[in-house]
């Protein structure tokens, strides 16, 4: 990793330019004519444009934002000559397609890609610290930026949205309970917890191994109590009285607060129990929100109208939430990496982003502050949706979130910290096989 801060990094370039830098590239220089109504680049096509055509990898989103796509890239290739080939295959076959294209050196020109998978291809893709200078640089929240930034200081990718994580939770039967609030601290999280458990409506904690939801239960729990896998330099610091402070609490909370099937959930188990009214509370992505108000004949009566969003309960050392960037990334074998940079600004213009996130409905979030403030998060059920952003944190905090990281992940590591635990270990004998697990990945 480079000796210089991150901050520096973005304020310095190239490998991360401010906003505040002035544009240098043509098409860049084109988009910003844009804003003064001169069209799409100041009334002409770039050169490089002509005849041209862009192949992007995606999977299936929602049906605003593929429209929005879709009208986008047809004004992108009447103004500029460069067709967008949109092709969208299932989310999990994201990453070998684009190994196949970085090993062959064709094939598609960019692609999306979610959490820091742009670290994974690092080698492979192209410097993507103009466009994070231009639409956003230091004003873009930490996560988003960090999940696209390599060892050497320079980023793979570029962050184009962000998929918030809350506790849904059943606001009538917070209020039939005397709830008056979401817990704002992890005692009154156990308190209600209590209450909803005792009411036969528990809350679904997801521990199986399932890659969204676990993950996104474990961590902020763990660092809640300022408990972490690795320190900054990545030393192994599971062993701790923070660690052991989380355990306690947490085997607690399992008993007095949860359904004990939540040891074996997927990532739909906790959707389900709660249409079928089987839990009160659970930590999601505000999928369950989205899905109830789209499809009213399809969910109990009056669902969506009781549904609302909490914050992650702030521990003894604060609040923290996993969220997920979604990321552009821009292969270097592409023939098109400028045509390519420009579609990016186009999309990332406010007036399609605007329409962009108004079609996600909730489900997903803007990259800097300044969107907190859309008119999608006036919904009284989504109004504490975008503060989430400020308590953000990666998997490997307060460690960068690279491969290391990941390989942790995807051991589930820090989920199993948790499921051994309620299993009935001693919290002792938890911290010494989680000590002994992360030095595999991070220290062998």
């Amino acid at each position: 990793m480079s000796n210089k801060s991150e901050k520096e990094r973005t304020e310095a370039g190239p490998k991360g330019v401010s906003r505040r830098t002035v544009l240098q590239t043509a098409g860049a220089a084109g988009v910003a004519a844009a804003g003064t109504g001169l069209g799409l680049f100041g009334g002409k096509p770039p050169a490089f444009a002509q005849s041209r055509e862009i192949h992007l990898v995606t999977f299936p989103q929602f049906a605003g934002p593929e429209d929005t796509y879709a009208r986008v890239a047809s004004e992108f290739e009447s103004q500029t000559g460069v067709k967008v080939k949109i092709e969208k295959i299932d989310q999990n076959n994201i990453v070998a397609r684009g190994t196949a294209v970085i090993e062959s050196g064709s094939g598609a020109d960019m692609s999306h890609v979610h959490w820091n998978q742009a670290q994974l291809w690092a080698g492979g893709l192209t410097d993507h610290g103009d466009l994070i200078g231009e639409l956003g640089g230091d004003e873009i929240y930490e996560f988003a930026r960090q999940a696209n930034l390599d060892s050497d200081g320079v980023y793979r990718g570029f962050p184009y949205v962000w998929v918030p994580v809350m506790h849904s939770y059943r606001k009538d039967v917070f209020a039939e309970l005397g709830i008056e609030r979401f817990p704002e601290t992890m005692e009154e999280y156990l308190e209600a917890g209590r209450k909803l458990k005792e009411h036969g409506m528990p809350v679904g904690f997801t521990l199986g191994h399932t890659v969204g939801d676990a993950p996104s239960n474990a961590y902020p729990w763990l660092w809640g109590f300022g408990a972490m896998e690795v320190d900054e330099n990545q030393k192994v610091a599971i062993d701790s009285a923070e660690t052991r402070q989380a355990l306690e609490f947490f085997r607690e909370f399992w008993d007095a607060a949860c359904d004990p099937a939540g040891l074996a959930y997927d990532d739909g188990t906790n959707n389900r129990a709660w249409m079928g009214e089987r839990i009160g509370l659970t930590i999601n992505a505000t999928s369950i929100y989205w899905y109830s108000r789209n499809n009213p004949d399809k969910v109990p009566d009056g669902m969506a109208d009781n549904i609302g969003h909490g914050l992650q309960p702030a521990g003894p050392a604060g609040r923290y939430h996993v969220l997920q960037p979604w990321n552009y990334v821009i292969f270097k074998s592409s023939k098109n990496v400028d045509a390519c940079k420009d579609f990016i600004r186009v999309q990332m213009q406010d007036d399609n982003y605007h329409e962009w996130l108004d079609g996600f409905g909730g489900f997903a979030a803007g990259i800097t502050p300044k969107w907190e403030d859309h008119p999608v998060w006036n919904d009284p059920a989504l109004t504490d949706v975008p503060k989430s952003a400020r308590f953000g944190r990666n998997f490997g905090h307060a460690g960068p979130m690279d491969r290391k990281a990941m390989e942790s992940l995807s051991k589930y590591i820090v989920v199993d910290l948790l499921a051994r635990l309620i299993r009935g270990d001693s919290v002792d004998d938890v911290v010494a096989w989680g000590q002994h697990e992360l030095k595999q990945v991070y220290e062998s």
